[in-house]
This record gives structure tokens, sequence and C-alpha cells, in this order.
């Protein structure tokens, strides 16, 4: 059983890997930071599919948030202001934008700064 929660990224993917290491070093989120190719996925209840399609928050609990709602749970884990915010991403009609704004940014992470082709999402996931 996990003893904190855990953020799953693709750790292939520089875009994602320069944001969850802004967050790392800028936030001090409360959580352990791993990549998905490093990581037990069985263990954690995930799918290899689920990981490369969006960034994850893995509960001890074993409950799994997905794209806007893991970076939601992320930014409520640093406190403060952060907390704020990531509970209005957490609430509808925030919430339903936050997702649309993470799925555009998600299926377009290649071309975002720092972007690379290895970056790019299957076309079937986007």
């Amino acid at each position: 059983m996990l003893t904190g929660p855990v953020l799953v990224y693709d750790g292939d993917c520089a875009f994602c890997t320069t944001s969850v290491f802004f967050a790392k070093e800028r936030l001090r989120p409360r959580c352990e930071i791993s990549q998905w190719q490093a990581t037990d996925l069985d263990a954690l209840g995930v799918s290899q599919e689920r990981a490369e399609y969006e960034l994850l928050w893995v509960t001890p609990h074993g409950a799994v948030h997905g794209g806007a709602q893991a970076v939601a749970k992320l930014l409520m884990s640093v406190g403060g202001g952060w907390a704020v915010l990531g509970a209005l991403i957490s609430l509808p009609p925030t919430r339903w934008i936050a997702h649309g704004v993470y799925r555009v940014i998600a299926g377009n992470r290649d071309r975002m700064p720092g972007g690379t082709a290895a970056c790019a999402l299957h076309e079937n996931r986007r």
C-alpha cells in the first residue's frame, strides 16, 4: 500500500517532464513523482494505456484521478492559493473547462514549448 499520493507522468515527453520538474521545484507538491516508464503500474492499478494518455494522481487508497483532475490534486497538495485554484478546477463548470483545456494541451504536447516528436500522442489517442 502507498504511504502517500503518486503523480505519474510520461517521462519520454519533454513537455511533460519540463512541466513536472517545474511543479516539483517551484510548487513542491506533497507527493511522490514518477515517470510511468519506471513505475509498477500494476501495483498502482493503472493501465499503461491510461498512463500514456494523461497525467495521473494515484491516492494511497487506490483512487486514480487523470488529466485536469490530476493537476487539481497536485495543486491542492501544495496548499495556500494553489490549493484554492486546485479546488476550483475540481468543481463544475470550471472542471469541464479545465478538462477541455487539458485535452487540447495533451493532444498537442509535441507542439508545446519544449515538446518534441516523442511527445506526440498516438493519433487514435488525441
